[in-house]
């Protein structure tokens, strides 16, 4: 296994010829990050109505959704996605962060996260933020961040409910 701190890092947008590498990773990333939080039959639901080539398609090309993609030593290994809130300006909302679990531990999410905020900034943005469940190891990944909860929410997805902390973060300069 490569030297993590010798092996080279890359985040660049993503575009829709890149859909099947963002499926990819989802397909490897998707259950092992929610089959503790959400019952399997959740998990496959919210899956097939997110990831889904058109569903990604239609987050890029309508939503406004920006992709990232994060290589680890030349090779896919997370993504991200965000957009501005439009009812809310200045605010962006991270929607996805995905690390490849063989690749976590080694920073890469906090590389993601930073990508997202200079990229937020760039566009003139002023506060990030995200929903996370709330019984999610991740808080406190997001915590150490320096995101801090702003707001509970509970979001219908189908038959299912998101029970989600909306956390916010301001971004100084």
């Amino acid at each position: 296994m490569p030297d993590f701190e010798a092996a080279p890092i890359a985040v660049q947008p993503a575009t829709p010829a890149d859909i099947p590498v963002i499926i990819e990773l989802a397909e490897a990333t998707w259950e092992p990050t929610y089959r503790f939080i959400i019952s399997k039959e959740q998990i496959d639901y919210m899956y097939r109505v997110i990831y889904t080539p058109a569903s990604l398609a239609r987050q890029m090309q309508d939503d406004g959704h920006r992709f990232l993609l994060l290589h680890y030593d030349g090779y896919p290994a997370g993504y991200a996605s965000y957009s501005e809130r439009m009812e809310e300006p200045g605010v962006y909302k991270l929607h996805k962060l995905y690390v490849l679990p063989s690749h976590q531990g080694r920073k890469l999410g906090q590389r993601l996260v930073s990508a997202v905020e200079g990229a937020v900034r760039m566009a003139g943005g002023q506060w990030l933020e995200l929903n996370v469940n709330r019984h999610n190891p991740a808080l406190g990944f997001y915590q150490h961040l320096g995101f801090q909860q702003h707001r509970e929410e509970d979001i219908p997805i189908g038959p299912y409910w998101m029970n989600d902390y909306v956390m916010r973060k301001k971004l100084n300069g």
